[in-house]
């Protein structure tokens, strides 16, 4: 028994980890990657002799997937979670705390803005339960045009887009609402009177558990355990061309014939790959759309006085380049431990791929005078490390939810074949878990079929 996944990134890795439990060791797992190394826009480098997240820092701790996952691999003491601080946002030239009580930084009242934006805006806000809201169930449109018809574009800049923006490297003009914030989008299908109502009533339910987690070491710990638990031949540096289907399988260019094939890839590449043999499919995930990012990370001395809080969000039209600052010392208490004070900058928003062009002097130059500009401090790297991420994260616009639902149908009556990645049902590494699971667990089910 030979599968192939083309696509060496969480999803990809699960997926053959997965697949090894339900297969056993007899079956020749080979996982393409186009890349030189596996992991995709996961990847632990080293800042001051220690590990570093370069990528994604964090997931969801509410989702059971990678807690659970890691309980699997042995990593339960890589466990951490954050300290509970808040992040700022830097809008009109000055810091401002985060607005509590927020769905994506769409607020449920207008006293949660107060000294973010105008009185004319607050004004705007509270008024908003009063006016009516045409709202078509089952209708999508850009977070965007929502927010700032009921609540003002100063609510869009300010609060909406900052955190879009960490979650996406978007903004909520390129994000839908059905796809991106599902449980608003059910509220106004049942008939919310406003967009008041319809945030309060998607509002996930108190809780005192931790919203988010991490590794100790960083995500390379849990791709380096995969990668030995799921026991792959790896293929780095070699590009999945087409997937076709033959008399039994399928042939993957340039692997040749195989029993099944999950395709672990971003959408433009797996419309690609799908082309010639699930032609719907392909169209539809040609329609998704990426964006770009670069991050740089820096180690400060360790006395610098950092604010007191999670991290820095940009508003949008704000002079500066950067679009957000992790103040990783302050949000996470195993990295305040360290000899050094650790920041992330991160740069690069959907429609603009220009920081990628830059040198990594002027990046580091710009997180330099931008981090000083926020902060009031002088601020002098004892060691920096920039990471590019062209094409690394796709953008849930309207319509997406729809797109997803024809390349699985399209998929669907073909034996031996599965999707995963973070385009299809949340870019967080939770939802990329999950895909990866799903897609082995149909081509477990489909070879076990056929050998029986």
């Amino acid at each position: 028994m030979r599968i192939a996944v083309i696509g060496g990134g969480i999803s990809g890795l699960v997926a053959a980890y997965r697949l090894r439990q339900r297969l056993g060791a007899e079956t020749d797992i080979v996982v393409l990657e186009q890349g030189p190394r596996l992991g995709g826009v996961l990847h632990t480098g080293e800042l001051a002799g220690e590990p570093m997240d370069l990528g994604a820092e964090a997931f969801v701790g509410r989702r059971p997937e990678v807690i659970e996952l890691m309980a699997e691999l042995g990593l339960d003491d890589q466990l951490v979670r954050p300290a509970g601080k808040r992040p700022l946002v830097w809008a009109q030239g000055a810091a401002h705390p985060l607005p509590g009580r927020t769905l994506m930084g769409i607020p449920t009242d207008a006293e949660s803005l107060r000294g973010l934006v105008d009185e004319a805006t607050l004004a705007q806000v509270a008024a908003e339960p009063e006016r009516p809201l045409r709202w078509e169930p089952g209708a999508d449109v850009d977070v965007q045009s929502l927010v700032a018809d009921r609540f003002g574009r100063q609510v869009v800049e300010r609060s909406v887009d900052p955190l879009l923006g960490g979650v996406y490297a978007g903004i909520s003009a390129s994000i839908g609402v059905r796809a991106a914030l599902p449980a608003l989008a059910a509220a106004l299908d049942r008939g919310a009177t406003s967009l008041t109502e319809a945030v309060r009533a998607a509002m996930p339910a108190p809780s005192t558990e931790p919203v988010f987690g991490g590794l100790r070491d960083g995500y390379g710990a849990l791709l380096a355990a995969l990668t030995e638990a799921a026991a792959p031949r790896v293929i780095t540096t070699v590009a999945g061309t087409r997937v076709a289907r033959a008399p039994r399988g399928w042939v993957v260019d340039p692997l040749g014939l195989v029993d099944a094939v999950v395709v672990a890839t971003p959408a433009p590449v797996t419309a690609r790959l799908l082309h010639h043999a699930v032609p719907a499919a392909a169209e539809a995930a040609a329609g998704i759309a990426l964006s770009s990012s670069a991050l740089v990370a820096m180690a400060l001395p360790r006395d610098t006085a950092l604010p007191d809080n999670s991290g820095i969000l940009v508003a949008t039209g704000e002079p500066l380049r950067a679009k957000a600052f992790t103040l990783s010392s302050r949000k996470w208490p195993h990295l305040a431990a360290r000899d050094v004070a650790l920041v992330r900058a991160s740069f690069g928003r959907f429609g603009d791929d220009s920081p990628l062009t830059w040198s990594d002097d002027d990046l580091v130059a710009a997180a330099v005078a931008d981090l000083s500009t926020v902060t009031g401090l002088a601020i002098t790297p004892v060691q920096s490390i920039v990471q590019r991420w062209p094409g690394g994260l796709p953008q849930y616009a309207p319509g997406h939810a729809d797109r997803v639902a024809a390349i699985e149908a399209a998929v669907e009556p073909l034996d031996g074949l599965a999707v995963a990645g973070a385009y299809l049902h949340g870019v967080g590494v939770p939802a990329c878990v999950a895909t990866g699971t799903a897609a082995a667990e149909r081509i477990a089910g489909a070879v076990g079929a056929r050998v029986d």
